[in-house]
């Protein structure tokens, strides 16, 4: 099942795979996410934020966080188009977007971790 904001087959295939150590992927994942946002904040040019969109969409796409990927993936773009008029919107939704994504993948290890 794919929503608009995780591919649950990815998580799925990634607990088969990971078994013990899904619990650790998951929280590996938030505290990247983190870094990667921190990073897109703190990009002072067009290069630092395409290479920090492009880490983000990779760890991302790998844990099935479809929207978050995409969003990346439209920034990465973006940023080789001059002006980057519009870029802090993107963040922001990229932002917005983490915060859903944060708050399934904390049920998710909560439920995990309790079940």
């Amino acid at each position: 099942m794919v929503d608009m904001h995780i591919d649950h087959k990815v998580l799925r295939d990634l607990r088969e795979v990971m078994e013990d150590g899904y619990l650790q992927l998951l929280e590996t994942f938030l505290e990247d996410s983190e870094r990667r946002l921190q990073q897109l904040r703190k990009a002072r040019d067009a290069k630092e934020l395409g290479l920090a969109a492009h880490s983000f969409k990779g760890s991302s796409s790998n844990m099935g966080a479809v929207g978050l990927a995409d969003l990346c993936q439209q920034l990465e773009t973006r940023v080789r188009q001059v002006p980057l008029y519009g870029i802090e919107d993107l963040i922001n939704r990229i932002e917005q977007e983490y915060l859903e994504v944060r708050r399934f993948y904390r049920s998710e290890r909560q439920r995990i971790s309790t079940g």
